[in-house]
């Protein structure tokens, strides 16, 4: 995303009203074979997703067969070898049939019409095979790539706990929990009221209104020992002010470095200028900042090491002395 502001903030408000499959391919929807595929001078839905899943693999793999698709949404024959046809009306440039390969190839003149093609997508389900999110049946991806990633430790989180908290969420209701934080030696009850989940990279946390201390704070998933009890509550999503508000961050290659390395970290970062900037919730700063390395000063760590600096340290002072977090 090279020039573009790129935000550290994955996560949705509500859970009902989310589209978890943003990172994860449409393959997991089986569509029956529609009766016709386009109604109104618009595509069905789920002929349009077998439309993307097309051009997915004529752009990444540079092809794709009618048992590609039949295999991929439990289509009949019939139906694969419609859609194939469809987009060829659609996109008439864009594939050829390969006799001897018996499968359609991206063209010379291939130009996306359904497909925005975007590595971290790719990318991202390659990362979920990995972790043993997704099943290897269910990419998009037809030829993997030798592929691992850095493991992270297993969080101690309870499936009940977590169904209990979305539950919380979405009936907009507090709900009793039992945390144990490194503040207390003890475990302690306490009502809150959640409203999002937020993650900074290795771990989960709730956010959510505490009534023990009221005020709005992050209670990690894996410290929820027990619930008990849910009860109606008046507090709101939007009373959360640092949920609501966005922080923009600029960042640059640290100074010190030479030119020439200047360079490859803007290469890496996107960065137009010499900078880029991170658009994050003031909920989520404190975890950004850690994850970046922005939280301690850029002078306590060799330029090679930091190789990034925040430009505009400034606009921290409302923060410095903050710490909303139950840990």
């Amino acid at each position: 995303m090279a020039g573009s502001a790129f935000a550290l903030d994955p996560l949705p408000v509500r859970i009902l009203n989310t589209r978890v499959f943003y990172l994860c391919p449409y393959s997991l929807y089986i569509q029956p074979s529609e009766a016709g595929s386009v109604t109104n001078g618009e595509l069905r839905w789920g002929v349009e997703q077998r439309l993307e899943f097309i051009e997915f693999r004529l752009f990444w793999e540079g092809g794709v067969n009618r048992s590609d698709i039949i295999d991929m949404f439990n289509v009949s024959v019939p139906q694969a070898s419609k859609d194939l046809t469809l987009y060829q009306e659609r996109a008439p440039h864009n594939m050829v049939y390969d006799k001897s390969a018996k499968r359609y190839v991206a063209s010379e003149r291939f130009e996306p019409q359904f497909l925005n093609p975007d590595p971290d997508r790719y990318l991202s389900q390659l990362r979920l095979v990995s972790d043993g999110t997704l099943d290897r049946s269910h990419a998009w991806i037809g030829h993997f790539p030798a592929f691992d990633a850095v493991p992270s430790p297993a969080r101690g989180l309870k499936a009940d706990t977590l169904r209990a908290i979305i539950s919380a969420i979405n009936r907009a209701e507090a709900i009793e929990v039992k945390y144990q934080s490194l503040s207390r030696p003890e475990p302690k009850w306490r009502w809150v009221t959640p409203h999002a989940f937020g993650f900074d990279g290795f771990r989960w946390h709730t956010r959510a209104f505490c009534e023990l201390d009221r005020m709005f704070k992050d209670f990690l998933l894996s410290r929820i020992l027990k619930t008990r009890g849910t009860r109606p509550s008046e507090i709101t999503p939007d009373a959360d002010a640092d949920w609501d508000e966005l922080v923009t961050l600029e960042i640059g290659p640290h100074p010190d470095l030479p030119d020439t390395q200047k360079r490859v970290i803007e290469l890496d970062y996107g960065m137009r200028g010499g900078k880029t900037k991170i658009n994050v919730r003031s909920a989520l700063l404190y975890y950004t900042l850690k994850r970046l390395g922005l939280d301690t000063d850029p002078s306590a760590r060799r330029p090679e090491d930091q190789q990034i600096v925040l430009l505009n340290p400034q606009m921290l002072a409302p923060w410095r002395d903050g710490g909303e977090d139950e840990q």
